[in-house]
C-alpha cells in the first residue's frame, strides 16, 4: 500500500531531549545536595547549575548557538562540567579533546571537528595555544590568572571574566533527541582519528540504563571520579549518571592511587569507577596504607571498564576493599556500554555480563565483509551489536560509517562469544593496543617513527602487561649505514606523540617478518618477543 507523507508520521516530531537536562533537573530538584567534591570545597547543584548557566551566557555572546562545535581541553576540575553542560544547553556541541595530545593532534582535531571554539584550561596552554592558532580557531581559557599571554604574545580571553558580566541563559535550549552531542575522536586501522558523533537520545537513554538496570545508585552515593572526563566512560559512566542521579562526584585531576585512597576515605566514597590499571594501583596503595577499617572508605562496589580485568586484580581488590568489582564493556561508538556485570546478581568472573535493555548482541563470522552472516551458537566471532546506545557515525566519513554498521548492527572488532546471555571477549580482531584503558592504533605511531632519519622500517605491537594490560612495542629496522638506539627512539616518539602511544620497549631487528602479500606479520612478531625476556621499558 502507499501512504501520503505525513509530517505528523514521516518527520521529527516535537518531542525534545537534551543532555543538559542532567544537571538543569537535579539542580532544579535538589539545589543544596552536593554535585561535586573538589580540592576539599564542595559544589551543590544550584551553585553549578548557576554557574553553567552564566559560562553558557559567556558563550552564547561568543555566537555558539545550535550545531555550532566546541572543543574543550579541561581535566577533571569543576570546569569540565560547566563547559559541557554550558555547550550542550546551547544547542551546540561538545568536542572533548584527550589532554595527552600534543600540539599537532590537538590542531588535527580542532579541523577535523570543524571546531567553532577551543575552550582550554591554563595547564594544556603550551599544546592548545600553538594548535588553535594554526588551526585559526578561537580560543578562550579557563584556570588561567589575568594578563596571561598566548601563543602570539597577546593575553588570552578569559571564560570566567566573560561569564561575569555575561547575561546567564534562563533554560537550555529544545533540541531533538537525536541531535548531535558530541563529537569523541577515536582512530581505526588506519590510524587515523574519526570523530564518531553522539546523539543526546544514545547518552540520556545510557544513563537510563545503567541507572534501572545496572547500578544500585541512591544520591546519597558518593562516586569517584578518577577517570579521565574528556573519554566517555568517565563522561558518561560516572559524571552523568551520578548527576542523573543526583549523587555527588569527588574530581581528581590526576589518578594518583594513594592521593585516591586519602579522596575516598576522607569524602567516605561509595561507588569506585576505574579502569583495571587503577584497580592495581588502589590495592598497592590499600597495602602500604593502615589496616585499620577507618583507613578504608566505605565502598559498596566498584565498576570497571575500558579494558579487561584480570580475575587475581578483581579478587584482590575485593579483598582489601570489601566491595565487589563489577565489569562491563563498551566503545566510543556504542555511548560507551553494551554489556554489563549488572549489580543486582552474581557476578561472572571473566565476562563482561549482559547487554543494557534495548541493546542486542550477537556474534558474526568476523571474516565475512559487507554482510553479516551470524555464527551458530556458542561459537567464536566478532561482536556485533544494534539498539538505542550506537553512535550517528563518523564525522564526515561516509564510507567509514558505512563499514562499521552493515545491516543494522556495528562490527566493534572484537572476537568473542555469547552465551546464555552472557558477553565474554576473547580476543582483538585489529591489531589495535590498549594501555592503561586507551586505545593505541600501531599504524599512527608507526607513521611517527618512520619520521626518525635513522629508521627504515618499523612495526608496532602490544604484548600482555601486568601493570598497564598491554605495553607498546616496536620493532625497528635501520637505514642501510645507521645505527638504532632504543632510547633515541622512544625519546624521539614521545617528543611527537601522546605520552601513552610512545613506545616503552624497542627491538632492533634486521628484518620485520612478512607474509605473501608482503604485509608485517605482527603476530609472529608478538610471539617472538613475548617468548625472549623483554628489553626493560624506557619510561
Amino acid at each position: 500500500m502507499t501512504h501520503t507523507p505525513d509530517p505528523a508520521i514521516d518527520g521529527d516530531g516535537y518531542g525534545t531531549l537534551s543532555v543538559a537536562s542532567i544537571l538543569a533537573e537535579s539542580a532544579r530538584r535538589t539545589p543544596d545536595r552536593a554535585a561535586l567534591h573538589f580540592l576539599g570545597h564542595t559544589i551543590s547543584y544550584g551553585t553549578l547549575w548557576e554557574q553553567t548557566r552564566a559560562y553558557a551566557g559567556a558563550l552564547q555572546a561568543r555566537g555558539i548557538g545550535r550545531g555550532d562545535r566546541v572543543a574543550m581541553l579541561v581535566p577533571n576540575v569543576p570546569d569540565f562540567a560547566r563547559v559541557y553542560y554550558a555547550v550542550l544547553s546551547l544547542g551546540a556541541i561538545v568536542v572533548p579533546v584527550h589532554l595527552l595530545f600534543k600540539a599537532e593532534e590537538i590542531g588535527y582535531v580542532l579541523r577535523d571537528s570543524g571546531a567553532d571554539l577551543l575552550v582550554a584550561a591554563a595547564p594544556m596552554l603550551a599544546e592548545a595555544a600553538p594548535a588553535a592558532r594554526d588551526a585559526g580557531v578561537p580560543l578562550v581559557t579557563v584556570l588561567a590568572p589575568a594578563g596571561t599571554a598566548g601563543a602570539d604574545g597577546s593575553e588570552l580571553a578569559r571564560l570566567e571574566a566573560e561569564a561575569s558580566v555575561a547575561a546567564p541563559i534562563e533554560r537550555h535550549v529544545s533540541v531533538r533527541p537525536t541531535d548531535a552531542a558530541t563529537i569523541l575522536y577515536t582512530s581505526g586501522t588506519t590510524g587515523t582519528p574519526k570523530g564518531a558523533v553522539g546523539s543526546h537520545l544514545a547518552i540520556v537513554e545510557q544513563v537510563h540504563c545503567a541507572l534501572i538496570d545496572a547500578f544500585d545508585m541512591t544520591p546519597d552515593d558518593v562516586i569517584f571520579g578518577g577517570l579521565p572526563l574528556f573519554h566517555t566512560f568517565g563522561q558518561t559512566a560516572v559524571m552523568n549518571v551520578a548527576f542523573r542521579r543526583g549523587a555527588s562526584v569527588i574530581l581528581l585531576p590526576k589518578f594518583d592511587a594513594d592521593q585516591a585512597l586519602e579522596l575516598l576515605v576522607a569524602h567516605r566514597a561509595t561507588v569506585f569507577t576505574a579502569v583495571p590499571t587503577m584497580f592495581v594501583g588502589m590495592i598497592e596503595a590499600a597495602r602500604r596504607s593502615s589496616t585499620h577499617a577507618e583507613a578504608r572508605p566505605p565502598l559498596r562496589y566498584a565498576v570497571s571498564g575500558g579494558a579487561a580485568l584480570p580475575v587475581a586484580v578483581l579478587e584482590a581488590f575485593a579483598a582489601e576493599y570489601g566491595a565487589q568489582v563489577h565489569e562491563g564493556y563498551g566503545l566510543t561508538e556504542t555511548s560507551p556500554t553494551v554489556s554489563f556485570n549488572t549489580v543486582f546478581e552474581p557476578i561472572r568472573p571473566g565476562t563482561v555480563g549482559r547487554p543494557y535493555w534495548g541493546i542486542d548482541v550477537a556474534i558474526a563470522e568476523a571474516e565475512v565483509e559487507g554482510r553479516i552472516e551470524f555464527a551458530p551458537d556458542g561459537e567464536l566471532g566478532e561482536i556485533v551489536v544494534r539498539g538505542h546506545n550506537l553512535f550517528k557515525g563518523y564525522l564526515g566519513r561516509a564510507d567509514s560509517s558505512a563499514e562499521a554498521v552493515v545491516d543494522g548492527w556495528f562490527r566493534t572488532g572484537d572476537l568473542g562469544t555469547y552465551t546464555d546471555g552472557i558477553v565474554t571477549i576473547v580476543d582483538r580482531k585489529k591489531d589495535m593496543i590498549v594501555r592503561n584503558g586507551y586505545n593505541v592504533y600501531p599504524t599512527e605511531v608507526e607513521a611517527v617513527i618512520v619520521r626518525h632519519p635513522s629508521v627504515a622500517q618499523a612495526a608496532v605491537f602490544g604484548l600482555p602487561d601486568a601493570t598497564h594490560g598491554q605495553e607498546v612495542h616496536v620493532a625497528v629496522v635501520a637505514l642501510d649505514g645507521h645505527d638504532l638506539d632504543a632510547e633515541e627512539i622512544v625519546a624521539f616518539t614521545k617528543e611527537r606523540i601522546a605520552a601513552y602511544k610512545y613506545p616503552r620497549v624497542v627491538h632492533v631487528v634486521d628484518a620485520l617478518p612478512l607474509g605473501g602479500s608482503g604485509k608485517v606479520l605482527k603476530r609472529e612478531l608478538a610471539a617472538q618477543f613475548a617468548a625472549v625476556d623483554a628489553l626493560s621499558p624506557v619510561e
